[in-house]
C-alpha cells in the first residue's frame, strides 16, 4: 500500500477509535504489529519479533550464563583443590606479633618461616601466614603446590559455593544486557530502515498531497 493510501486509512482508523471506550482499545493499539491490519508492513513484524526474541534471549541468555558462570567457577574451585596438598609444617622462628594497624585486607596473620618434609624424606623451606607471637618449634598447617611452595589455602565447603552463587549473579545481568544492547542495535537499523523508506515514498505522494489541499498540507 502506498504512503496516501495508509494516510487515508490511518484516518479512517482514528476515527472508528474515536468513538469507542479507551479501554477496549488499549491492548489492541499496542499490539497493532501482531493483528493483520492494512498499516502493518512487513518490517513492522519483523521488529515485533525482533522485540520478543531479544526479551527471551535476555532472560533465557542470562540465566544460561550464570548458571554457566557458577558451575565454571566451581569446577575451578574444585582443581585448584586438587592441585594443593594440607601438609604438617614446623616455624623455623618466632613468630612476629601482631601488626601495628591492620587493614580491611588483613587476616590478623603475620609471616614466619616453615619447614616441612615429605614422605620421600625430603625436606622444605617457605613462608607461610601463621598466628601472630607463635614460638618457633610450633606445629602449623600449610598448603603447597606440586612444586612444594606454600600457597594459599583453597576454597572449598559453603563458601565456595557462595562465591560460585555470586559469580553466577553478577554474570547473569551483565550477559542480559549484551544481548539486550544487541537487539537494540538491530531494532534501531529496522527503524532507521523504514524512517529511509517513508522519506522515498513522500517525495513521491508530497507533491500530490500538497495540490489535493490546496497547497495547506
Amino acid at each position: 500500500m502506498t504512503l496516501g493510501g495508509r494516510v487515508h486509512e490511518t484516518a479512517r482508523e482514528e476515527a472508528v477509535t474515536m468513538t469507542r471506550t479507551p479501554p477496549a482499545t488499549v491492548n489492541r493499539v499496542r499490539l497493532w504489529r501482531w493483528r493483520r491490519n492494512p498499516l502493518r508492513r512487513h518490517s513492522d513484524a519483523v521488529e515485533a519479533w525482533v522485540v520478543l526474541l531479544t526479551w527471551v534471549l535476555v532472560l533465557a541468555g542470562g540465566a544460561f550464563a550464570g548458571l554457566l558462570a557458577a558451575h565454571t567457577s566451581q569446577s575451578a574451585f574444585a582443581a585448584r583443590q586438587s592441585e594443593v596438598q594440607a601438609v604438617s609444617a614446623v616455624l623455623t622462628d618466632d613468630a612476629a606479633g601482631p601488626p601495628a594497624a591492620g587493614t580491611g585486607y588483613d587476616d590478623g596473620r603475620v609471616w614466619a618461616g616453615v619447614r616441612w618434609t615429605d614422605p620421600d624424606g625430603s625436606v622444605h623451606t617457605d613462608r607461610a601466614k601463621v598466628v601472630p607471637g607463635a614460638p618457633a618449634g610450633s606445629h602449623v598447617t600449610v598448603w603447597t603446590n606440586q612444586a612444594d611452595r606454600v600457597v594459599a589455602a583453597p576454597v572449598t565447603g559453603s563458601a565456595a559455593d557462595l562465591q560460585a552463587a555470586l559469580t553466577g549473579v553478577l554474570v547473569a545481568p551483565s550477559a542480559g544486557a549484551m544481548i539486550w544492547a544487541a537487539g537494540w542495535v538491530v531494532r534501531g537499523r529496522l527503524i532507521r530502515r523504514r524512517m529511509a523508506e517513508w522519506d522515498e515514498e513522500w517525495k513521491q505522494i508530497g507533491p500530490r498531497w500538497g495540490n489535493l489541499s490546496g497547497g495547506r498540507g
